[in-house]
């Protein structure tokens, strides 16, 4: 069987589809990763073939002038509207999807595969599975959380008639087969998609992964709380730097996010805390000693001791949170970021922080720290993450509907 999986986005979306591949290839199948350059090297120490056909970009990058006028003109409560939460399903399903078509669809015309397994902003290989008349499954990722099939099937309809394709009327024709995620059922983080093909989420990603030795030598008497940024945030701002234009869309500045992080773990006087910068810039004169700053760290591997997670709220890092039973402040900055803040706090899994001072970020990790029914409600996660079959048996269930 020949498994094509287009990955964009930021190294993370790499990361969630790389145990899949591994099981693919494991079990002698032939996979082919069609990614950008940035998300390339994910995959480079794994039996996989990887080819970057695709540029490094973001769905911000097609908002014009125009679009953002229109998204952000009042709804007709004549209150203001989320302007991204319009234009994402317009980009996703138009000018994104038709730039990915000419880029993937000459690959998978050579690579002929049976299955296409994709990243959730590629909507372009639901059309590109319908004209090579195969299976497609999206892979876990925030897009899939938030997308609403209804409001980008118009977007999707207009591309199969400029490609020759036959209409569809059932906003579930963009998951046909169902879709891959790595939650149950019961802690689903999807708006809009059902439940369909669940497995375990990997624990380690990367094989090589160690903590390092300061980390084993921290005092073990208090709470251990873990904060990190992300690496999207980062890289979508370094993409919009190398731009050298104006951003249509603010994005909020990891700088100012990250000191204001630094400046409330260091309130923690009574915990162990440990940062990860993921390369931003910080000011660590006059840390107080229970705070640790690090560039990166292998973070599922840490997560399995930590008390209180301090996220931006990222899928991958929600899901790893989830598999070890570890409750979360989250600090969302874009995207995904706060749906999967709302939704942690609903299912009980800690806190969404609102007040993003300082002050109001200490004290959403204290409440997170001093209540019992958020570690209850992480492990009963964890116990329904380890119910879940593992990942390899994705392959024998996947093979059944080709």
């Amino acid at each position: 069987m020949r498994v094509l999986f287009t990955t964009l986005g930021s190294p993370s979306h790499g990361r969630a589809q790389l145990p899949l591949a591994r099981a693919f290839a494991a079990a002698g199948h032939e996979v082919l990763v069609a990614t950008t350059p940035i998300v390339a090297s994910v995959f480079e120490q794994d039996d996989v073939r990887v080819t970057v056909c695709m540029s490094d970009f973001t769905p911000q990058s097609f908002i014009t002038p125009e679009l953002l006028e229109e998204a952000m003109r009042p709804g007709q409560d004549g209150e203001p509207q989320d302007a991204m939460a319009r234009l994402m399903p317009e980009i996703t399903s138009g000018p994104m999807a038709r730039k990915l078509w000419e880029e993937i669809l000459p690959v998978a015309r050579e690579f002929a595969p049976d299955l296409i397994l994709r990243d959730g902003m590629d909507l372009s290989s639901c059309l590109i599975a319908e004209h090579l008349g195969i299976p497609q499954l999206p892979t876990p990722s925030g897009t899939n959380n938030l997308i609403d099939p209804a409001m980008v099937l118009p977007g999707l309809n207009g591309l199969r008639k400029e490609f020759g394709l036959s209409a569809q009327e059932d906003p579930l024709s963009l998951v046909p087969h169902g879709r891959v995620d790595y939650v149950p059922a019961a802690f689903s983080f999807a708006q809009h998609l059902p439940p369909s093909w669940s497995y375990r989420q990997t624990v380690t990603v990367d094989r090589s992964s160690v903590l390092p030795e300061w980390i084993a030598q921290l005092p073990t008497d208090r709470p251990l709380v873990f904060a990190a940024l992300g690496t999207a945030l980062p890289m979508i701002r370094e993409m919009g730097a190398e731009a050298n234009g104006p951003s249509l869309f603010p994005m909020p500045d990891p700088v100012d996010t990250l000191r204001s992080m630094i400046e409330a773990v260091s309130r923690l006087d009574d915990c162990t805390v440990i940062v990860a910068t993921s390369g931003i810039p910080a000011d660590t004169d006059g840390l107080p000693p229970h705070v640790h700053v690090t560039d990166r760290v292998p973070q599922p591997l840490l997560l399995e001791a930590v008390d209180v997670f301090l996220t931006h709220g990222g899928f991958n890092s929600i899901r790893e949170a989830l598999r070890t039973a570890t409750p979360m402040a989250v600090l969302p900055q874009f995207g995904d970021q706060p749906v999967n803040a709302r939704r942690v706090e609903e299912l009980g899994l800690g806190r969404e922080i609102t007040d993003i001072t300082a002050e109001g970020i200490t004290k959403a990790v204290r409440e997170v720290l001093t209540d019992p029914g958020v570690r209850a409600r992480a492990r009963e996660a964890r116990l329904a993450m380890l119910a879940l079959p593992e990942i390899d048996s994705a392959v024998a269930d996947l093979q059944k509907i080709i």
